[in-house]
């Protein structure tokens, strides 16, 4: 069997198991038939090859499967991981998959076509992980994007968040002790010190972006609930994809959706709203529905002065 196929291996047992119980023969048919499989030109796969693999998978995805309940032979996955590791799994299983069908078709670019836009910073992040795991004071060179100044910044690293496929440090600066977020992609002349820093930060992060969107965050603020209203069409990708892992569904017409969220509305979640157009309308809270209606006349009202200059 080829020594790099194990992660598929592994992401094809779980999808299985995910949707119900097996014994060794269904699941064996299962990736035999699978298109992974017969791509990799695999014709075999041995009981003791599925144990071994299911060893694994506990060790790096913290998932217990088990077979022999209630006197039969299924394996089953027994616990799941809490919810954050879980979605660290799918991100991971993602991540294989794809890379998976990259290694084993040099051709890929013929038929798979990746986003052209990318954020930069990337080449930081393991540099940062370190730091944040081994508490270590990091110094780096910021570019600010509203004033295009530059800026030295030392700070306590304490975390990588992703949003909108840009990743941030979260660090406090120790300028002025207020905990910030540093996209990535402007940070220059990274320096991870061997010094690491004394001071014990309470900060629950979790807690902290539970209800934010995106790096911006008011937690000094209480959450508010937000009502959108959208099409039956609109409604459908909003349900696939949520805004915010508050949504819920309120109610629904023939021919509207009423979706429920608890958030801030921060500069990140209007901006979002705004990018649905016509499909998507605030029905409350009040200050947010001014906020956006204000934004649209400035919009208008710069669109009319460009006609009139024509």
């Amino acid at each position: 069997m080829k020594k790099d196929f194990y992660l598929t291996r592994y992401a094809l047992i779980i999808k299985k198991l995910e949707s119900g119980p097996a014994n060794y023969k269904q699941l064996e048919e299962y990736l035999l038939n699978s298109f992974e499989f017969q791509d990799a030109g695999i014709t075999s796969y041995s009981i003791r090859t599925l144990q071994r693999d299911i060893k694994e998978i506990s060790s790096l995805f913290s998932l217990s499967i088990h077979n022999k309940k209630k006197g039969d032979n299924n394996y089953y996955i027994e616990s799941r991981p809490v919810m954050e590791v879980d979605e660290y799994n799918q991100k991971l299983l993602e991540s294989f998959q794809i890379s998976n069908a990259l290694n084993l078709h040099p051709d890929f670019s013929k038929f798979i076509f990746f986003e052209t836009r990318k954020p930069t910073g990337l080449d930081h992040f393991y540099d940062l992980f370190f730091a944040i795991r081994n508490r270590r004071v990091t110094t780096f060179e910021y570019l600010n994007y509203q004033n295009h100044l530059i800026s030295s910044r030392k700070v306590h690293p304490l975390a990588l968040k992703e949003s909108k496929n840009r990743w941030y440090l979260i660090a406090v600066d120790t300028n002025d002790k207020v905990l910030k977020s540093f996209g990535l992609d402007r940070i220059q002349y990274l320096d991870v010190s061997s010094g690491k820093y004394r001071e014990k930060y309470k900060y629950n992060l979790k807690d902290h972006f539970r209800y934010s969107f995106g790096v911006m965050n008011s937690s000094e603020q209480t959450p508010q609930k937000i009502i959108l209203k959208c099409s039956n069409q609109q409604a459908e990708y909003i349900k696939s994809f949520p805004l915010h892992h508050t949504q819920s569904v309120l109610k629904k017409t023939h021919e509207e959706m009423f979706f429920e969220l608890h958030l801030h509305p921060t500069y990140d979640f209007i901006q979002e709203i705004l990018s649905y157009g016509s499909e998507v309308t605030v029905i409350e809270p009040q200050t947010l529905i001014s906020t956006i209606k204000n934004i649209l006349k400035i919009a208008f009202s710069q669109y009319c002065s460009s006609e009139d200059n024509t």
